[in-house]
């Protein structure tokens, strides 16, 4: 088949290098003048700027991992990593996740964190997703203390929106169960946490994430400074920026911004457009700075007192990132738009004598889900999947998609396209 792609983060990439292996015509549409999505970088200085947080590799599906390897070079071309998470909490750097590391705190605070943690333990367990959101989730597993000094104002700052208003269905696969043994015994032994999501990962040597879109772009046909505004159907082809003849499409962007005629498709089939266009998200400002000398890999800043989030110190995962500079470099995250004057002045309050570098606004960087979000997404998939048309990426199927979950989501689209040829 001959088959469109509008995208080429790494879900439009990845579906194109699939679909290509399995004999189809692919030629992928993208509004910008480079691939990369939100996995962008750009070296300013020769430092590499991730402009949207820094994004690794890892993945626990072996499928996912056997076809990530056959294109990269795992021994030379990647470095293995240890993820080394911490937390910034009342002007001391602790450990991460704060509830294994409570023996930091003060000691009233702390005793108050286990007596409601010995009272939620009486209390019989229920899987994530009974949950009927994300800040019932949060207090009845941590308990008050811990929501109100640690999990309440980091999340708030990320996502900001009501956490009560989250639902639990994104956080599905992407955060332990909190066990009361555990914390106990992490408390205790005074060991590095190893079962988290993304404990360990790969990261490129040369050119980070940038390295690992360039690479699964060789030998695609992509069509850049294309932005797509509307797709035309006749004959049962498609029409996309002027060329004929495409049997599929595969939506990679923003599924607030379908083109019109996809709109009034859905509904004429009841579909809620106003609903998907309502759909909620932030972005991200990002500072790009020189740090100081650290082993840290994430760095979380909970409290109210800066607009950060967090900092990731992209710096210490590949030397070459920082190859034009005196000292390591790392990228300090804020959610929503702030202006580089503050943003500028805010990192004066973090530690590691920041320098900014650079910056980038992203306008879209977090999907925020509702109990409403994933009816509305399956419901526009269906129609549209009649059509031809398949959503296909974290804001198309608005799903908060680390790299191997677009990958893996990857398979799922391009094997069901594949069956119909």
């Amino acid at each position: 088949m001959k088959i469109a792609i509008i995208g080429t983060g790494i879900s439009g990439l990845s579906s194109a290098r699939m679909l290509k292996n399995m004999g189809h015509s692919v030629t992928l549409f993208e509004k910008q003048p480079a691939v990369g999505g939100l996995i962008k970088c750009e070296r300013v200085n020769d430092c590499l700027f991730h402009k949207v947080g820094g994004h690794v590799f890892n993945s626990r599906n072996p499928k996912v991992l056997e076809w990530f390897w056959s294109h990269f070079d795992k021994e030379n071309e990647f470095v293995a990593a240890r993820r080394k998470a911490r937390i910034f909490f009342k002007n001391h750097i602790i450990g991460y996740p704060i509830e294994n590391y409570l023996y930091l705190l003060d000691k009233e605070l702390v005793e108050q964190v286990i007596n409601e943690l010995l009272e939620l333990a009486k209390l019989p367990k229920k899987p994530a997703l009974e949950y009927d959101n994300f800040e019932s989730f949060l207090r009845s597993n941590f308990g008050n203390s811990l929501y109100e000094i640690y999990f309440a104002p980091y999340n708030n700052k990320i996502w900001r929106t009501d956490l009560s208003k989250v639902s639990m269905e994104w956080l599905d696969g992407k955060l332990p169960m909190p066990d009361l043994k555990s914390v106990i015994l992490s408390n205790m032994m005074r060991e590095e946490e190893a079962g988290m999501v993304h404990a360990t990962f790969f990261y490129a040597k040369e050119n980070g994430s940038q390295f690992i879109v360039d690479r699964l772009a060789q030998g695609l046909t992509i069509q850049a400074n294309t932005p797509v505004e509307e797709v035309y159907k006749e004959n049962g082809h498609f029409t996309i920026a002027r060329q004929a003849g495409f049997d599929k499409v595969i939506f990679c962007g923003d599924v607030r911004q379908l083109p019109a005629s996809w709109e009034k498709l859905l509904q004429q089939n009841n579909v809620n457009t106003t609903a998907l266009q309502q759909l909620q998200s932030n972005g991200t400002s990002n500072l790009f700075c020189e740090t100081d000398e650290t082993d840290i890999s994430w760095l979380y800043i909970p409290e109210p007192f800066t607009r950060a989030h967090r900092i990731i110190y992209t710096g210490n995962f590949s030397d070459s990132n920082n190859r034009g500079g005196s000292r390591k470099t790392c990228v300090v995250e804020f959610s929503g738009e702030v202006p580089y004057e503050k943003m500028v002045a805010e990192i004066a309050k973090l530690p590691g004598n920041l320098k900014p570098i650079s910056f980038n606004y992203e306008p879209n960087s977090y999907v925020i889900q509702d109990k409403h979000t994933r009816p509305l997404i399956a419901s526009t998939k269906k129609v549209l999947e009649a059509e031809g048309v398949y959503l296909l990426g974290r804001f198309a199927e608005w799903e908060y998609y680390n790299m191997d979950k677009c990958i893996e989501a990857a398979f799922d689209v391009t094997s069901r396209i594949n069956a119909l040829s």
